[in-house]
């Protein structure tokens, strides 16, 4: 049997959010997502790969019966990330929405695990990551290809 995961893709990735419309101005505005759907509590975007969903913890806790229990102010509960091209990549991209109003933590670094990368997080505190591997790839490949 082959694993569940290596046959079915990662398609969307929803984040829980508390107020759909300031979540959706932030991935429109400052972001440039496109609205793709909106129902009552629910949106999700077109982007350059998977699709990104916002869903409000009420909606989303009312119609499924999933917990509605929030993490205190602050607290990062997921975290994408976008690999680009170049480490000079990242700096362009956090120049844009830099300007594009996007607050980050701190301007693009190097770090030890061979990447500069430069976070951000969304009006719901979720963390977003955009990175580059620098020269020499990714350490710690298990199954180099």
């Amino acid at each position: 049997m082959t694993a569940f995961a290596q046959t079915n893709p990662i398609t969307d990735i929803c984040f829980l959010v508390e107020d759909i419309d300031k979540a959706s101005a932030f991935y429109v505005e400052r972001l440039g997502f496109k609205p793709r759907r909106r129902a009552p509590g629910f949106a999700d975007f077109k982007g350059a790969g998977v699709t990104l969903a916002l869903w409000e913890i009420e909606h989303i806790a009312e119609n499924t019966g999933v917990s509605s229990r929030r993490a205190p102010p602050g607290a990062h509960k997921a975290c994408a990330a976008l690999e680009l091209a170049s480490p000079e990549q990242v700096d362009a991209a956090y120049a844009e929405l830099k300007a594009a109003g996007v607050l980050f933590h701190a301007p693009p670094q190097d770090y030890v695990w061979n990447a500069r990368c430069v976070y951000f997080a969304d009006p719901d505190d979720n963390l977003w990551e955009i990175y580059a591997w620098s020269a020499g790839g990714p350490i710690g490949d298990i199954d180099p290809q």
